[in-house]
């Protein structure tokens, strides 16, 4: 499924070698069609992640699913890296109290990862704090060429087995930091294009869930609604497997919308983020 160009960057080889490589790949590897009822029995082992709130898990078809991406926007102070921590809690617990038994990944890009928040989630939930930490691999991305190693990286921890969640907090913040102005935007969009490919075959190949945050930019030409977007535009919009926009309400209150999901209607639920973590 690799390029000409990514096999003889990768290689050192040339052009006509590299295609040859390809076809011979391609012919050796299954990539014809396939039922639509074998599909629906390999989706029948996708697994669900619990949010910590039911009207939420139900709201996005029983929790955060394997073998795709599930994005959440918002303004800051929405949510979004409790609702990161949370997940991470949760994967750990059995598939009968919301989780998958399976360890995370968490790639950090603004300093946002709190053990102390993990460990005050996973003593509200019955996990032993020392072990909800030890089943967490943290990595703090510096630049977006970073980021993009962190993500070949965690290919690796993956096929030592065990892990369930990769997480993106933020997915877009170094992106936008180091590509500015109307100049960049090109290139920006082709390299978060690459990155969220690598994450979309990490999940598909071992079954495992992609949680990414994302910033949101103000529209100043919005006079009447809301004047927020997610960053990343199209590429990220179309790359998602499901699309959730996080808001402030009253007191320690959100109200999470699903904007987008192949197989749900959008919908909204109210959750509430307290000591224990993310609940009803």
């Amino acid at each position: 499924m690799a390029t000409t160009g990514e096999l003889m960057e990768a290689a050192e080889l040339g052009m006509r070698v590299a295609v040859r490589i390809i076809n011979s790949a391609r012919d050796a590897a299954n990539m014809g069609y396939e039922k639509a009822s074998e599909v629906m029995e390999r989706r029948k082992r996708i697994g669900y992640i619990s949010t910590g709130s039911s009207t939420f898990d139900k709201m996005i078809g029983g929790g955060v699913e394997t073998q795709g991406l599930t994005e959440v926007f918002g303004e800051f102070g929405s949510g979004k890296s409790q609702l990161a921590h949370q997940l991470c809690v949760n994967v750990q617990l059995p598939p009968e109290q919301g989780g998958l038994s399976g360890k995370a990944v968490f790639i950090d890009t603004e300093n946002t990862f709190r053990p102390e928040r993990i460990a005050q989630m996973a003593k509200a939930v019955g996990l032993d704090p020392e072990k909800a930490l030890e089943g967490i691999y943290v990595a703090r991305a510096c630049t977006t060429d970073h980021q993009v190693l962190l993500a070949e990286k965690a290919v690796d921890i993956a096929k030592q087995g065990g892990i369930k969640l990769i997480v993106v907090d933020s997915l877009t913040s170094l992106f936008r930091s180091e590509y500015c102005g109307r100049g960049a935007l090109a290139e920006r969009q082709q390299k978060l294009s690459r990155h969220l490919a690598a994450l979309h075959k990490l999940a598909e190949l071992h079954d495992l869930a992609v949680f990414v945050t994302n910033q949101v930019q103000a529209r100043p030409d919005i006079f009447f609604g809301d004047p927020t977007r997610p960053v990343g535009g199209h590429i990220v919009g179309h790359s998602m497997t499901a699309r959730i926009y996080l808001r402030k309400s009253k007191a320690n209150t959100r109200i999470a919308n699903l904007v987008d999901h192949p197989g749900l209607p959008p919908e909204s639920a109210t959750f509430q983020i307290n000591e224990a973590g993310v609940r009803d």
